[in-house]
């Protein structure tokens, strides 16, 4: 095909190449080295899975029989053999209150996950039920100029998710128009990036803990007499401002190593400023720019979490403290949950970012 995109292309454009693989293999197509290929690509991280989660397993085992000899030894040192044999009995049957709370088995953390889960839905169900309920109240509210009663009650772990993703998203967003820009004038000049270097080399490694406090101090103060959502905006600013220096260094980096030809043949064309840096300066960067933004994109996942657990603002980082504070026995399952899901949103939004760059990166002879 000269033009379109080929199912091929699509499959290992998004990193399921292995589904061709699986095909041939069904369809007795597959040499030996194609068989190779296909087990290190597809039967080999499986197995993997599989090797993680016994490793796991056994673990949680040992550490489990670890804690609760020492909950035994404990009650036989401090109270004698009858506690001792209570205790015992104790663990023996289940029982919540004296279970020990240590790393959590894959069987369990599955309970939480579905756990919270059976939450999500009891929660979504009961803001139906107070939205539906509300309604005519609110538009009577509305008409008389007052504001509408909203619910009030506490997030699901589904709603918390998309709280996140839409602070980083927000954070995202935020980088890309600040560095984008600032890095093409920095890159299209050699004095100024040698004068701001030092700037970017300084504010670079800063802690989120002290973008959060600056940002904090800043918007407190310009919100005072607001009814605009302070922490939402006092997060995603800091995690804009934590994650975009990488975007701003590849974009100059990028801009500054445009072939001259290139330039060159813009001066003869007579391109204007602002022609020469959208038709010749970013297409010519743009490999540069979409790897910054890939770094920015997981840069900003990592810190929000932070950022959301010492601002206590709503989303998946509070969720993990308060979990942690709670001390409940279903929290530690809970709490790796979150980490599974923070890792594979992470990874998620990774493989989107260079899906777009492979995207963007193709050469026009590709047949795309």
């Amino acid at each position: 095909m000269s033009q379109g995109i080929t199912l091929n292309k699509i499959t290992k454009l998004i990193g399921l190449g292995f589904l061709s693989d699986l095909k041939a293999l069904f369809a007795r197509k597959l040499v030996k080295e194609d068989f190779i290929k296909f087990l290190r690509k597809f039967v080999v991280p499986i197995a993997s899975i599989f090797l993680f989660i016994g490793l796991w397993h056994l673990g949680a085992k040992s550490l489990y029989n670890t804690e609760a000899n020492y909950k035994i030894e404990k009650a036989l040192t401090e109270r004698g053999q009858v506690a001792a044999d209570e205790m015992k009995a104790c663990i023996a049957s289940g029982d919540v209150s004296c279970q020990p709370n240590t790393l959590p088995s894959p069987a369990q953390v599955w309970g939480s996950f579905q756990t919270l889960l059976e939450d999500h839905k009891v929660i979504s169900s009961d803001k139906a039920a107070f939205i539906e309920k509300t309604a005519a109240l609110n538009e009577t509210r509305v008409a008389e100029g007052k504001d509408a009663i909203v619910y009030t009650g506490r997030p699901s772990f589904v709603d918390q998710i998309f709280t996140s993703l839409k602070t980083v998203f927000a954070g995202f967003l935020l980088a890309l128009f600040i560095a984008v820009p600032i890095g093409v004038v920095i890159g299209l000049s050699k004095t100024l990036r040698s004068s701001v270097n030092w700037l970017i080399q300084i504010f670079k490694p800063v802690s989120p803990v002290v973008w959060l406090l600056l940002v904090f101090m800043i918007v407190k103060t310009l919100t005072k007499n607001s009814n605009s959502d302070s922490a939402f905006i006092i997060s995603f600013i800091s995690v804009g401002l934590c994650s975009m220096w990488a975007t701003l260094v590849n974009t100059a980096m990028g801009v500054s190593s445009v072939d001259k030809d290139y330039i060159n043949v813009a001066k003869v064309l007579k391109l204007g400023a602002f022609q020469k840096v959208f038709k010749v300066i970013l297409p010519s960067s743009l490999p540069l720019i979409f790897t910054g933004l890939r770094i920015t994109l997981s840069v900003a996942w990592m810190v929000l979490i932070a950022i959301e657990l010492l601002a206590q603002s709503p989303g998946l980082g509070s969720f993990v403290w308060e979990e942690f504070q709670n001390g409940a026995i279903d929290s530690n399952s809970k709490i790796i949950v979150a980490m599974f899901v923070i890792g594979g949103i992470g990874f998620l939004l990774d493989r989107i970012m260079l899906t777009i760059q492979n995207m963007v990166s193709f050469n026009k002879n590709d047949g795309i």
